[in-house]
């Protein structure tokens, strides 16, 4: 079977939450695209519920978004501690800190409301009604009270 380098990473090492570089690929014609290992919750410690995760995704894939060009994809992992964040070019794991330091801090303040949150209907989404913007704000400010660290083994939080 093929290696993937997630399943390398000693999940009992790193110090939630964090921006961490997976990797770089080029492509045939020299695109780079970047993939990022973006943790909101201690590995094995807790999960932040689905309901909650999938409002912080479909709010995060507009706020990252407004503030950074070249997002290809922002997915929650299915262990549901974070997010695989994949870019064109090759941004900087604080860059990445700070964009989603400041796109969660929208979503946990008191003027992000249900309106603010895009493709929650059945048109829009294949499980529309499991979303909770209650549970994305206290599960956002939650991350933000401990800092969003540019480093997976250091606590460095970025600003």
């Amino acid at each position: 079977m093929a290696e993937v380098e997630s399943f390398q990473l000693d999940h009992t090492k790193v110090l939630a939450p964090y921006i961490r570089l997976i990797g770089t690929e080029t492509g045939p014609k020299g695109d780079s695209i970047t993939n990022f290992d973006v943790r909101f919750i201690q590995p094995n410690h807790g999960e932040i519920p689905t309901s909650g995760l999938h409002t912080i995704e479909h709010a995060m894939a507009s706020l990252i978004r407004d503030r950074i060009d070249g997002m290809i994809d922002f997915s929650p992992f299915g262990c549901r501690t974070g997010f695989h964040m994949i870019m064109w070019g090759q941004p900087s794991s604080e860059q990445i800190a700070k964009v989603i330091t400041s796109s969660l801090e929208e979503l946990a303040g008191d003027s992000f409301t249900w309106d603010d949150v895009p493709g929650v209907s059945e048109k829009e989404c294949g499980n529309y009604r499991d979303h909770s913007l209650f549970s994305a704000k206290e599960w956002a400010k939650k991350i933000l009270s401990k800092g969003i660290s540019s480093d997976a083994f250091e606590r460095r939080p970025v600003n």
